[in-house]
Parts: C-alpha cells; sequence; structure tokens
C-alpha cells in the first residue's frame, strides 16, 4: 500500500526521464574520470591532444544533460493541482532516486557469523525488507506513499540496530541521485540511506502541497499543512544529517529548502486571507497589504538565500527567478491593497477614527509625507493623493515582475504564471485611471513600503515518526537488548542438568532473554559450567529467547527424572 509502480502518470514518467538522464550523467562521468586520468598519467603529446578533445566533448555532453535535467526539474505543471481556478504555481521538488540493493548474501552471511543462526532459515524476512525497499522507491503522492516511506525510515532503525556493527562494515554501498543535478553519490553508511528516505518524505511532502486546490478554504489547509512538514523534514535533515555526499543534502541547500517552503507557506496564508476577508473595510484591506508585505519579506529572503556561493550554480535558474518574481509581484499587491484601503474605503467616522488611527501608525515602515494622520485620514483628496502614490509604485513592481519573468525561458511556458501577472497589473492600472484626475497638477509621491505583518506564523513541523507503528522484521533473532550488532556473545553452550534436593542450583530474573542471576556453589548448575550472567536461550530445544521469566521458570518445573538441556550465552 501506499506504492505507485505501473501508474504511468505524468510524474512517473517524469521520474524515468530523470532516471535515464541521471544513468547518462553516471556513465558521462566515468569517462571523465577515465579521460583525466589518461591526461595526466601520459607524456606522449599526440595522445594528451586526443584525450583533450574528447575530455571537450564528454564535458559539453554533461552540460547538455544537466540543462536537459535542469528543464526536468523545472516542469512544475506536472505537480500543480488541475481545477478551472487560477492560482499561483508552487515549487515542488522531485524525488531522490536510488538503485536497486540485494542484501540478501551479506545478510545471510552476518547472521551465520554473527548470531550464530542459519541464515537461510531468514531469507523471507530479507526478502520482506527488500521488497519494502522497492515499494519506497515510487511512492504513490498521498498519505498513503508517506506512510510507505515513514515505515521503510521506521525499519531502517532495526536494520541499524541488528546488521551495522561499529566496527566494521556490512560491505554493501546506499547509492541515491542527487534530486536537482542527478549527480550520483554512494556511501556505506546507513546514515546516507535514512537521510535520503528523510528527503523523499520532504519532497513528497511538496508535491501533495502543490497539487492542492487552493481556490478552497480546505485546500488551502492542506497545501499549509504539507509545506509545514516538509520545511519540518528538510530541518530535521538539516540538523541530525551532516557530511552527507551530495549537494541538495548539504547545510546550505537544506536551508534554502525550509525557507523556501516556508515562503509558500506564508503565501497560502496570504490567500487564505484573501477567502476569509470578503468585505472590503478599510482595516482588512490594511491587513492584506501587511499580509503581503509579509510574504513579499519571506521571498526576498528566500531569493537571497539561492544567490548565494554555495547554491547559486546548483539551484535551477527558473526557481531563483520564479522567488525573484513572487517577491516583486507581492510587494506589488502590497502597495495595490493599500491604495484600495485609502481609496475605496469611506472616510473613518468619529467613532472609527482612534481604532483607524491606531492600524495606520503601524501601517508604514516610515511615516507619509504630509499632513497628519488625522487630517490624512478624514480627507477624501489627501487619501486619493496617498493611494495614488501607492498604485505607481504597484503599477512599477508589477511591470518589474513580468520584465523577471520574461528573462527565464522555462517560466515564459508557464501560462498560469503569466495570466496571474498580467491580471494583477491591469487591475492596478485600472484603479490608476479610475482615480487619477486630468486636473492634477501635483508630482505623485513615493509611498513608503508597508511594514509586513501575518495574523498566523508559519510552523517548522518536525517529522512525526511515531505515527507510523513497525514491528522488526528480524525480531526472530531475539530481543534487540542483548542481540543487536554491537553486542558479541560466545557461541551457544548446551548444557544437561539434573534435579538435586535443592533443584537446579540457580536463581532467574528477568525476561526476554532470561537471566541467571546466582549460582549456588557445588550445585548441579556450577558443576556443569553455568555462571552469573549468563543468558537463558532454549529449554529442551523450545526458543526461550523471548519468553517471560515464569515461562521459563514452568518449563524447567515441567521436568522429570531424565533432567533438562538448557542453552545458554555469555556476553
Amino acid at each position: 500500500q501506499g506504492c505507485d509502480p505501473f501508474a504511468q502518470t505524468q510524474r512517473s514518467k517524469l521520474q524515468h526521464r530523470r532516471a535515464r538522464i541521471n544513468q547518462q550523467i553516471n556513465k558521462e562521468m566515468r569517462m571523465r574520470a577515465g579521460a583525466e586520468n589518461l591526461f595526466r598519467a601520459t607524456s606522449n603529446h599526440k595522445v594528451k591532444e586526443t584525450v583533450a578533445l574528447e575530455l571537450s566533448y564528454v564535458n559539453s555532453n554533461l552540460q547538455l544533460l544537466k540543462e536537459e535535467l535542469e528543464e526536468l526539474n523545472s516542469s512544475m505543471d506536472v505537480y500543480q493541482n488541475d481545477s478551472e481556478s487560477i492560482s499561483v504555481p508552487m515549487i515542488p521538488l522531485g524525488l531522490k532516486e536510488t538503485k536497486e540493493l540485494d542484501l540478501l548474501v551479506p545478510l545471510k552471511d552476518l547472521i551465520s557469523e554473527h548470531y550464530g543462526e542459519d541464515g537461510i532459515l531468514f531469507e523471507k524476512e530479507i526478502k520482506e525488507f527488500m521488497e519494502l525497499r522497492q515499494a519506497m522507491r515510487t511512492p504513490s503522492r498521498n498519505e498513503a506513499g508517506l506512510e510507505l516511506l515513514m515505515e521503510y525510515y521506521n525499519q531502517l532503525y532495526f536494520l541499524d540496530s541488528r546488521f551495522f556493527p561499529p566496527t566494521k562494515s556490512l560491505g554493501v554501498f546506499f547509492h541515491w541521485y542527487d534530486s536537482l543535478t542527478g549527480v550520483p553519490s554512494h556511501q556505506r553508511a546507513l546514515a546516507f540511506e535514512k537521510g535520503s528516505v528523510l528527503f523523499n518524505i520532504g519532497a513528497l511532502h511538496t508535491q501533495i502541497g502543490a497539487r492542492q486546490d487552493r481556490a478552497s478554504l480546505p485546500g488551502l489547509n492542506q497545501a499549509i499543512d504539507a509545506f509545514q512538514k516538509a520545511a519540518g523534514a528538510f530541518n530535521y535533515l538539516k540538523e541530525n544529517f551532516s557530511n552527507a555526499p551530495s549537494l541538495d543534502m548539504s547545510a546550505a541547500s537544506l536551508n534554502m529548502l525550509v525557507r523556501l517552503m516556508v515562503a509558500q507557506v506564508q503565501e497560502c496564508i496570504f490567500e487564505k486571507m484573501t477567502l476569509l476577508r470578503a468585505q472590503h473595510d478599510f482595516l482588512s484591506q490594511l491587513q492584506l497589504a501587511q499580509e503581503a508585505a509579509r510574504v513579499e519579506d519571506v521571498y526576498s529572503l528566500v531569493h537571497q538565500t539561492m544567490t548565494q556561493a554555495h547554491v547559486k550554480d546548483y539551484v535551477p535558474f527558473s526557481w531563483t527567478t520564479m522567488v525573484h518574481v513572487k517577491s516583486e509581484h507581492f510587494k506589488a499587491l502590497s502597495h495595490y491593497f493599500a491604495a484600495i484601503a485609502l481609496c475605496d474605503c469611506p472616510a473613518p467616522s468619529d467613532a472609527e477614527l482612534p481604532e483607524q488611527e491606531k492600524a495606520f501608525i503601524q501601517f508604514h515602515i516610515t511615516m507619509p509625507e504630509g499632513p497628519s494622520l488625522r487630517i490624512l485620514l478624514q480627507d477624501p483628496e489627501e487619501r486619493r493623493k496617498l493611494g495614488k502614490a501607492h498604485l505607481k509604485k504597484a503599477i512599477m513592481k508589477h511591470e518589474e515582475a513580468m520584465r523577471i519573468h520574461g528573462l527565464c525561458k522555462i517560466l515564459r511556458k508557464m501560462d498560469i504564471l503569466q495570466e496571474v501577472l498580467s491580471f494583477a497589473h491591469k487591475r492596478s492600472l485600472s484603479k490608476y485611471s479610475e482615480i487619477d484626475h486630468e486636473e492634477d497638477f501635483f508630482e505623485t509621491g513615493d509611498a513608503p513600503d508597508i511594514h509586513p505583518k501575518t495574523h498566523q506564523k508559519p510552523e517548522i513541523k518536525s517529522p512525526n515518526f511515531s505515527q507510523v507503528k513497525v514491528t522488526d522484521l528480524f525480531h526472530r533473532l531475539g530481543p534487540l537488548s542483548v542481540f543487536s550488532a554491537k553486542n558479541k556473545w560466545y557461541p551457544v553452550r548446551r548444557v544437561h542438568l539434573m534435579r538435586g534436593e535443592n533443584g537446579f542450583g540457580f536463581t532467574l530474573r528477568g525476561d526476554s532473554p532470561v537471566l541467571i542471576a546466582g549460582v549456588i556453589p557445588g550445585g548441579c548448575a556450577a558443576e556443569a559450567g553455568l555462571k552469573e550472567g549468563d543468558y537463558i536461550i532454549s529449554v529442551n530445544g523450545k526458543d526461550c529467547k523471548w519468553s517471560k521469566h515464569a515461562e521459563v521458570v514452568q518449563l524447567l518445573k515441567s521436568t522429570g527424572e531424565e533432567g533438562v538441556e538448557i542453552g545458554v550465552i555469555t556476553l
């Protein structure tokens, strides 16, 4: 459940194309490494020339492949919703691809060597684990897909405890491709596998967020929830997994992704406000203007983060442009709503004035030039003047957003974004011509920027791993407190005991596995070589690793004249 390998939706076609490009990049990288080695090793001029030519071919091929991949990563349409309503597209992330992994032999070997059990008897569990890994490579884009990734992530905890000793490597490599550049990386550390799965949990949340219908309140709330959880997954990854070999999991990239998700949440909060604030009163319009200014603020921060040295060459140009366009677009909206508040809302009555004055004092970053606030709010002509200045600034910012949008080939193909920008621009222009008087001889001043403020602060929601309960696939190996990769024990000893007048001559305590707490000197157990601290793992051939204290006592009591054979281990 939660796995969708056959649905040839646009998205899985996208993933297949991505995987194909990843393989080609991989091949070109190997050719480049070989050619570079040959170039360094040879002293023959003719060979050097040929290799240099070959290298230039390989490098230009790599460049083309990376551009093809960037174009794929920018196809955000695939992840957007299909509703008729127009909403600004969001940026989703593609999942990291991984290679198949065969654990059958390494795990069987380790079970034989470390646990002293027959590895063949655990083939069913190993195959079950491998099937789970195979399934989580193609999660469905919904709650079930998220649960599948969580289940695999939680199962890795058990795998780590059972099969990854601190001193020795299992000898398998985990291969994952960078989600944006397609560059392959591999590591023996299970932490790389865990981190990559966590990255995909975040990426899947972004896809779920981007496909919500944000024209309705339930859709908006789901989008907010999904982007907050995506931010939480990337933040958790940044704080708990360092030294990842791939760029998408570096601290700088994750920091950028967390900020991007928070900005997308803030944008949804603004959209929610526009849905809820249907009434066009003065205070509501001021709130919308401040909310838009807050969105502009967070997108400006994302844009700064995306243009920093470690991130700039790595993030798709379309993302950086989209974020830049949004910061200008929302700045324009903040000025537009300020103008609407001033020009479309009636001047306040004496009863309303104190509340409006209080809201307006904190509205601008610097106070507008001209008359006092009280006069400004009560004089329709002064309101129109300041409103006109805000609209002038709004139109400039709309035009800047459209100019930046036009610079990116990939964004130019996105009709929805184009529509949103030109609709907002036309709306501001028509408002401007409506309030512009022919006899205006005053120079339209420069409107101060609006103070950013939000009524709902985005949360970064960390992943809740405990919501998906899993049972340890390898629980037959025994309780983890004893039977783990980090513990070592001597081979199992089988001991035959006869009951004496003092019983068997030892005392027991604890559960699963039961521990020999004391051995009576000169008793039957002492003679058989049992020691304090030994664990009882079988009684008369019955496995007792998981048995409770009372069960083991009952088994020992029920033995007859022939005595009892117990299996023990010493740590």
